[in-house]
C-alpha cells in the first residue's frame, strides 16, 4: 500500500472553505451563529496545532510520570466539561459521584484494554496509551452527560410516582429503578447505533486514520473492531457506576425525595 499523503499548508487552508460555505448558510438563514463557529474553528485549529507538537515530544520521550499526568489532565478536563454543560443542575454530592464514576470505570477499562487485549510491553507506552485513553474518556463523557440528563429528568417529571412508592414501602433504589434503567439506556444507545452502523454506513476515525498512514485494511478493522468494543464497555461502566450512586443523591436520609 502506498503511504500516507502529506498535506501542505496550503492545503490545510483549503479545507476551511466549508467553514466559510456554512458561514455564508447561517447568514443567510438569519441564524445567530457565526461568532461561535469562527471561534470554534479557530480554536480547534489552535488546539490541535499544539497537541501535535506535544504528542511529538511525548512519543520521542516515553516517560510514565508524562503519562501519568496525561491522563489525569484528560480526566479533569471531561470532568470539568460535564460539570460546565450542567452548571447549576448538579449538587455537590453529584458531581462527586460524576467525578468518581468517570475515574472508576474508563481507568478499569483503559487499563484492561492496554494489558489483556493489546498486551503492550510498557504501560505508559504513549502511542497506544494516549489515542486509547481519548477515545475511551472522551465517549464515556458523552454517555454520562446523556445518563445524567435523563436521570435529573427523570426524577423531576417523575417525582409524584417515586414519592408514592415511597410510601407503599418501596426503597429508594425500587422506587427509582424505571428512571435509572431508562437513564442508562439514553446513554449507551447512541454507542450501539454507531455500532450498527460501522463497516457499512461509514468508516470510524481510527480505521481511516490507520488506513489513510498505509496499514491494511484487514489490520485497522481489528484495532477498530477491539476499540469499538472497549468504549462500549467504558461508556456503560461509567454511566451504569454513576446511576447507581447518583440516584442516592436526590434522597435524604431518610430515604424520601429531596424538594
Amino acid at each position: 500500500m502506498n503511504g500516507i499523503i502529506d498535506l501542505t499548508i496550503i492545503q490545510v487552508a483549503l479545507a476551511y472553505i466549508f467553514v466559510l460555505f456554512v458561514l455564508v448558510i447561517v447568514r443567510l438563514r438569519g441564524i445567530n451563529r457565526e461568532k461561535e463557529i469562527i471561534i470554534s474553528s479557530i480554536r480547534m485549529t489552535l488546539q490541535l496545532i499544539l497537541t501535535g507538537h506535544v504528542l511529538l515530544f511525548v512519543f520521542n520521550n516515553p516517560n510514565p510520570y508524562i503519562t501519568i499526568a496525561i491522563i489525569i489532565i484528560m480526566e479533569i478536563f471531561a470532568i470539568y466539561t460535564i460539570f460546565k454543560k450542567f452548571k447549576t443542575k448538579l449538587s455537590p454530592q453529584l458531581k462527586k459521584v460524576i467525578a468518581l464514576s468517570m475515574s472508576i470505570g474508563t481507568l478499569i477499562c483503559l487499563t484492561y484494554f492496554l494489558f489483556i487485549v493489546i498486551r503492550i510491553p510498557k504501560w505508559y507506552e504513549p502511542q497506544y496509551f494516549i489515542p486509547i485513553a481519548g477515545m475511551l474518556i472522551g465517549n464515556s463523557m458523552t454517555g454520562i452527560s446523556l445518563g445524567i440528563n435523563s436521570l435529573i429528568e427523570g426524577m423531576t417529571t417523575n417525582k409524584a410516582t417515586i414519592e408514592e412508592a415511597l410510601i407503599l414501602g418501596a426503597t429508594p433504589q425500587l422506587a427509582s429503578k424505571n428512571v435509572i434503567n431508562k437513564a442508562f439506556d439514553s446513554a449507551i444507545l447512541p454507542t450501539i447505533n454507531s455500532m450498527l452502523g460501522m463497516g457499512i454506513i461509514f468508516l470510524p476515525g481510527m480505521m481511516t486514520g490507520q488506513i489513510l498512514a498505509g496499514v491494511i485494511p484487514t489490520t485497522a478493522i481489528t484495532y477498530q473492531i477491539a476499540i469499538m468494543l472497549g468504549i462500549f464497555g467504558s461508556v456503560s461502566l461509567t454511566v451504569i457506576i454513576m446511576l447507581h450512586l447518583g440516584y442516592k443523591t436526590f434522597f435524604n436520609k431518610q430515604n424520601q425525595l429531596n424538594h
